[in-house]
């Protein structure tokens, strides 16, 4: 059984769009930590995420920065969301 364990959807003061969801889901060994999650930050006036973190299947854990993808070593919930916060922040001054 799936819990929703964080959602959040806000405009920020620069009007970029960030977006968090978190379930916690069965550990399995696709998802061994029992997590899934999508976190996207999306700048005012563009299309697609400047920062996305994901780990849908079959790439797991990863991240997108710009045009980089690479991936993610995933810990756990509070260290997901600490690090999304600090590219968000990086994000909203790279032009």
């Amino acid at each position: 059984m799936a819990f929703l364990l964080h959602k959040l959807k806000l405009v920020d003061e620069a009007g970029g769009i960030e977006e968090r969801v978190v379930w916690m889901i069965p550990k399995s060994d696709r998802h061994p930590e029992g997590v899934r999650y999508r976190l996207a930050y999306i700048r005012k006036g563009e299309k697609r995420p400047m920062v996305l973190y994901d780990n849908h299947l079959p790439k797991g854990h990863h991240r997108h920065y710009g045009n980089l993808e690479e991936p993610y070593n995933f810990s756990d919930v509070e260290n997901l969301l600490k690090d999304f916060g600090k590219d968000i922040e990086a994000a909203k001054w790279k032009h």
